[in-house]
């Protein structure tokens, strides 16, 4: 792995390290597919609005730079919003308010800021791509450590984001399994977020 690479999805994880993106990791994540569905609106949302910040760069002024760059990340996320109501709705309307939130998603605006707009188009992508994917991953293993103690189970409700795939993959764990209510409600989130920022850092050291 290379250290551009390592740096992004663990040294410096922007869940785990750079503590951002708190808001929508810890509503979110009560489950795989809510947890992945937000991942990869973020990580688009990353390498595009990286992809156009850096295009642009040549040609803005540094005075308009940042209302520039929450008009590209607005725009970028509407769009977005669009193609979820239209083509995912189910999922839309479980993850609400928070796809519109990406916007003020402080990963999206640090990396346009201190990345995007120092360096190329191929550097900003992989930057916004890898930065997501880190992002991304803790949000999903949260969703999944949370699922599986709520309720017992795995993917449920995959057919929101895979269709008929998704009912295949659909996993009860545990039968008759009444469930831990503290893991999908919000405290549940911090404590797993803690458990895995002890693990990591154990891990770093």
């Amino acid at each position: 792995m290379s250290g551009f690479i390592r740096k992004r999805l663990i040294d410096d994880n922007a869940a785990l390290v750079q503590l951002l993106g708190l808001c929508p990791l810890l509503a979110v994540s009560n489950s795989v597919v809510n947890a992945l569905g937000l991942a990869i609106a973020t990580v688009f949302t990353l390498v595009l609005t990286n992809a156009l910040v850096s295009a642009i760069k040549p040609i803005i002024s540094k005075e308009i730079r940042i209302s520039l760059f929450v008009l590209i990340i607005a725009s970028v996320v509407t769009a977005l919003e669009m193609f979820m109501n239209a083509y995912f709705h189910e999922l839309y309307l479980i993850l609400g308010i928070f796809i519109p939130l990406i916007v003020t998603n402080c990963i999206i605006m640090a990396r346009a800021e201190s990345f995007a707009s120092k360096n190329t188009i191929w550097l900003a992508i992989k930057d916004g791509f890898f930065t997501g994917l880190g992002f991304a991953l803790v949000l999903v293993v949260i969703g999944a450590i949370r699922e599986i103690l709520g309720n017992g189970s795995l993917f449920n409700q995959a057919h929101l984001l895979f269709g008929e795939f998704g009912k295949v993959i659909q996993w009860q764990i545990f039968e008759d399994y009444h469930g831990f209510l503290i893991a999908i409600l919000p405290p549940g989130a911090f404590f797993v977020l803690a458990i895995l920022i002890a693990i990591k850092n154990k891990v770093s050291k």
